[in-house]
């Protein structure tokens, strides 16, 4: 029985060892389909990785690429900037830049030219000149602090100026500063005497500078006209001839640093003023002053508070051989007023009433203003009726008759001897009494556009283009608004229309008569 079981129990062992061999075996088979799935999913993952480092690195290796050509393109777009810049610089602003180094490096100081002079028709009689004078100008930076207390005492003493403007100006941070113009060669002789005993050359300047003169005082003084302290022309022919006269400056070179303190053993350059052109006028000198003084008596013993003035011609060429105007003026001193009246007052009146009354001192009238003429015009109505063939001998007995009237557009215009008729006169003799009736008729036979037609080519609707600043224009109406009775003041030249309210002389003219027939005479003429 023991033996029984114990082969049963053997039996039970075997078959348990069985199964447990047979588990065994199924995990072993599981464990081994596991380890082969895993070794499969282990190198799927590998390969997965792999394609996904591949493709990380070949992305990494585009963006490498992708940088490295935008780091090109950018390095090439700065290198071409840099060349369009040095190209700009080099070619463009070359010049510029090239002045501004050499403004930086030296100091300038401007040599005055000699203004060219200026001669009467006889180019032996001297109008206007230039004497030789000095300019000091100082370099702040170049004079010892110690030192400039005492500089700015002595220069204030010697050319009488205010001591703490120079002072100031001496403690500038500038490389120059103007202290006085046009000094006298003795101040300045003396200055230098001084600089040397103090031993103060430096920073102190004393360069050669023109002065312009006018020997005559007030001869031709509206038409020479004046210059300012920098050597320009401001008035009449200093003016018009500016450029001709004026020349070219010099200058004086100085290397320097950059803050423009001189740079020691460094020596000046010198480059010299051209000198102006001389000037040759058609005015005779001696001509000029006969016709200033006269033109002076005549104003005083006839009280012409608005002056007057002369202008004498050579008939042959045209030549201008005197304009004498009075009041004239001291161009040696233009800004010295030479009414007595308004110089006692000079100090009370304000900058525009000073500005003005120097302005009408300097005013060429011939020039500037315009006149009436008066009866002289009838002239020209005699030569256009001549020209024309209205008349046709200038002494032809009887051709005219002055009754003491003429009627013109309804009007009866009076001769200035109306209460004494002229009657029967010739050409001639109508131009020696003057007879009014007698020109109002030949103005009507020529008519506004024949009449026109010759004030054109005598020249008097334009200017003349005389070389002197400021000429004025006629005075005539436009040809278009002339009717009878402007063509009748035309022809005599009595008072001008819009310019006086007052009647004239010939007690026929009047403000409220001229604005009637002004308007009747249009619709005559269109007739």
């Amino acid at each position: 029985m023991f033996r029984e079981n114990k082969n049963l129990n053997i039996k039970k062992l075997t078959e348990r060892e069985k199964k447990s061999n047979r588990d065994e075996k199924i995990n072993k088979i599981f464990l081994n389909r596991k380890k082969k799935n895993d070794n499969k999913a282990g190198k799927k993952l590998k390969k997965e990785s792999r394609i996904k480092n591949y493709q990380l690195n070949k992305k990494g290796e585009i963006s490498r690429k992708k940088r490295v050509k935008l780091e090109f393109i950018f390095a090439s777009f700065i290198f071409a900037v840099m060349i369009v810049r040095v190209g700009y610089i080099q070619f463009v602003k070359g010049d510029s830049l090239k002045q501004m180094a050499y403004l930086q490096q030296t100091l300038d100081r401007k040599i005055s030219p000699k203004r060219g002079n200026i001669y009467d028709t006889t180019g032996k009689v001297l109008l206007a000149t230039s004497s030789s004078v000095e300019t000091i100008t100082v370099n702040p930076l170049n004079i010892a602090k110690e030192n400039k207390e005492l500089v700015a005492r002595k220069l204030s003493d010697l050319f009488e100026l205010d001591y703490d403007t120079v002072l100031k100006k001496l403690n500038k941070k500038t490389a120059i500063e103007t202290i006085v113009k046009k000094v006298e060669k003795d101040k300045t002789n003396e200055l230098r005497v001084w600089l040397e005993e103090n031993n103060l050359g430096s920073g102190i300047n004393i360069d050669e500078d023109t002065k312009r003169f006018y020997p005559y005082n007030n001869l031709a003084s509206q038409i020479i006209g004046f210059c300012g302290s920098d050597n320009q022309g401001l008035a009449g022919i200093e003016a018009t001839y500016e450029k001709e006269l004026k020349g070219e400056n010099g200058k004086i070179l100085k290397m320097t640093d950059a803050k423009g303190i001189d740079i020691s053993n460094t020596s000046e350059s010198y480059e010299p003023a051209i000198d102006g052109n001389d000037l040759v006028l058609t005015i005779d000198a001696t001509i000029q002053g006969i016709a200033e003084k006269y033109l002076k008596e005549a104003c005083i013993d006839n009280v012409c508070t608005d002056g007057g003035n002369i202008l004498l011609m050579n008939p042959q060429n045209g030549d201008i051989l005197a304009i004498a105007s009075y009041p004239d003026f001291n161009l040696n001193e233009p800004y010295t007023i030479n009414n007595e009246e308004q110089k006692a007052n000079w100090e009370t009146m304000s900058a525009t009433e000073r500005s003005n009354a120097l302005q009408a001192m300097w005013r060429n009238k011939a020039i500037s203003d315009t006149y009436e003429p008066g009866s002289t015009f009838k002239l020209v109505t005699a030569s256009t009726a001549l020209e024309e063939g209205i008349v046709t001998e200038t002494d032809k007995a009887g051709e005219f008759n002055c009754s003491g009237y003429i009627d013109v557009a309804g009007v009866k215009m009076k001769c200035w001897r109306y209460y004494r008729p002229h009657g029967a006169e010739s050409l001639r003799q109508a131009l020696m009494n003057s007879c009014n009736p007698v020109f109002i008729g030949l103005g009507e036979k020529i008519g506004v556009s024949k009449y026109y037609e010759y004030l054109r080519k005598y020249g008097f609707l334009s200017r003349t283009g005389i070389d002197l600043p400021g000429e004025a224009t006629g005075i005539f109406l436009k040809e278009s608004k002339v009717g009878p009775v402007e063509l009748r003041n035309n022809s005599i030249w009595s008072k001008i229309w819009g310019y006086s309210n007052t009647n004239d002389n010939n007690g026929f003219y009047n403000s409220k008569w001229r604005n009637i027939y002004t308007a009747k005479s249009s619709k005559t003429n269109n007739k």
